[in-house]
């Protein structure tokens, strides 16, 4: 990006949560930003409420003759094809073509930069990050791949002096960065498709972190030298005398520096609480001072579809993005923990075939520990479907009884018929749309 000159930009599946944080970004610089994405969205109707113009059709006479010319630059989503008909227009034409991942870089790798990478927990981790750096008013720029609780955007611009952002492991994006400070949160492989193998998705994070200029903050017992964080284990960042209180935890927090007692988090599940000791870990390092942002944890808005509690008629509803097997145990040592008296059911859309497929002895074991399961149909985002794999195949190597498969369109009436007291509705697919349907009443905060 020529920081003196306006550039006109048009970026291909605007509509993701990482692509929608880049046009933004460009747009509150001045630019001019436009978009194409396959279908209209919540994120996309924001943007348009914004002022930037979006186009759904995929033909090069939908857009205006502008938008054809060679000075236009393009960013494109990593789940866009060489063969689509827009992006290949382009790079026939000899424009600058970007990935989102090429493009996050050249605008951040010469600036002072904390990037949060791991299979699970960036987004809760960068968000709490972000929420530190707001209430103690740095001058940053936070490039989020998630969004608060109740707000729109998934861009803060306060100043340029530090970027937050995500370091995503999906198609070696994160390897184009070079931050100044990173974080890994957890290392569990995932996006088979892309890496083939366990190794392959090691080695991936092991040249990520010889890629950080300063230092690497790591949770404990990952094969890294770092700064360490984690809860009742040795480490430099440490959570201890964890107690549950009604929405959350407080904790006493050991740092290299100090120790602080009763810390309040108004997050449920453990995983959550190292996310926000990585959060501290990563703040403290990059110079701000613990004593001036704990307290603020006590009123994180939370982020949306991660751990959400709602009150639905007499139950309660915990919404959570969850999409790999892990993650969904996760939630469900959450929901053992802190409702352990109340019978529970699990709303699961499985994320890829071929994730579906490569952890399907893992999902249909932990989706096995809930009272209830309930899925619904794989939803296939950027792939199409493989065959022998479908939501009936997961449902059949379930052990649990009680277990069927609906439609999304059915998820109220399963709900009503069901009596748990507690429900899952975990997926990162569409799901979120279904719930809002349900007009729930959200609690927690």
């Amino acid at each position: 990006m020529k920081s003196n000159s306006i550039n006109t930009y048009f970026f291909i599946g605007i509509g993701g949560v990482g692509m929608s944080a880049l046009a933004r970004f460009c747009f509150h610089s001045g630019h001019k930003v436009y978009g194409h994405d396959k279908t209209r969205s919540d994120i996309t109707n924001a943007l348009i409420c914004e002022g930037i113009q979006i186009f759904y059709k995929k033909s090069l006479n939908a857009l205006p003759k502008f938008l054809l010319s060679e000075d236009i630059i393009v960013v494109y989503s990593a789940a866009i094809k060489f063969n689509h008909l827009l992006l290949s227009f382009y790079l026939q034409q000899r424009n600058v073509v970007m990935k989102r991942s090429e493009f996050l870089a050249s605008l951040c790798n010469n600036k002072k930069t904390l990037a949060i990478a791991g299979t699970h927990g960036k987004t809760t981790t960068s968000l709490i990050l972000t929420h530190f750096f707001s209430e103690t008013k740095q001058l940053f720029t936070s490039l989020m791949g998630g969004f608060f609780s109740g707000i729109k955007s998934n861009l803060i611009k306060s100043g340029s002096d530090t970027f937050i952002v995500e370091a995503d492991e999906y198609d070696r994006s994160f390897l184009q960065l070079y931050p100044t400070l990173a974080c890994i949160t957890s290392i569990e492989p995932d996006h088979l498709d892309i890496y083939t193998t366990k190794k392959e998705f090691l080695r991936a994070f092991i040249q990520f972190s010889s890629q950080v200029e300063k230092e690497l903050i790591v949770s404990h017992g990952l094969p890294f030298k770092g700064i360490t964080f984690g809860i009742d284990v040795s480490s430099d960042y440490q959570a201890k005398k964890l107690k549950k209180i009604k929405h959350g935890y407080r904790f006493d927090l050991k740092t290299p520096y100090e120790t602080y007692k009763d810390v309040c988090l108004n997050l449920i599940g453990k995983h959550n609480v190292s996310n926000a000791i990585a959060a501290i870990a990563i703040a403290e390092q990059s110079g701000l001072n613990a004593s001036e942002f704990l307290h603020t944890l006590k009123n994180f808005p939370g982020v949306y579809r991660r751990m959400n509690l709602y009150k639905w008629n007499e139950s309660i509803i915990i919404d959570d993005y969850a999409h790999h097997p892990s993650e969904i145990y996760s939630v469900y040592n959450a929901v053992r923990n802190f409702y352990p008296l109340y019978k529970n059911c699990v709303v699961f859309q499985p994320h890829l075939y071929s994730r579906t497929r490569d952890f399907m002895k893992e999902f249909s074991i932990v989706l096995s520990m809930f009272d209830e399961i309930i899925l619904l149909d794989i939803y296939p985002a950027r792939e199409t479907p493989i065959e022998g794999i479908n939501s009936k195949v997961l449902l059949n190597n379930i052990s649990k009884r009680k277990k069927r498969s609906i439609s999304k369109t059915k998820i109220k009436t399963a709900l009503e018929e069901s009596d748990a007291k507690i429900f899952a509705i975990l997926g990162a697919g569409d799901i979120g749309q279904e719930i809002k349907k349900l007009n729930l009443e959200r609690i927690g905060l």
